[in-house]
């Protein structure tokens, strides 16, 4: 798996890696401090799935498949006032 895939760009890791001693190996607390960035992150990331996995799930189910007119979690098209894009995902 890319480290894209799961939300950290190469940027990102190189920046993350410069913070690390340069005149010596990095040690167990370096590494961990690293990591515990890194986690943070794909938690994040792995909390947007899920809740991508359950809003597919519920949406589909109904058979509907239309957030302009769906009755049950965008009646009247509300989410559609709000602006352009997925708005159930972005405002959570």
């Amino acid at each position: 798996m890319s480290c894209a895939k799961i939300g950290l760009t190469l940027d990102e890791i190189g920046v993350e890696l410069g913070k690390l001693p340069q005149d010596s190996v990095p040690t167990p607390h370096d590494w961990a401090k690293l990591a515990g960035t890194w986690s943070t992150r794909i938690d994040q990331r792995i909390a947007e799935l899920q809740k991508l996995r359950k809003g597919l799930t519920e949406c589909i189910g109904c058979g509907c498949l239309s957030m302009e007119h769906c009755p049950l979690t965008n009646p009247g098209d509300r989410a559609g006032r709000k602006g352009p894009g997925p708005r159930k995902w972005i405002e959570g």
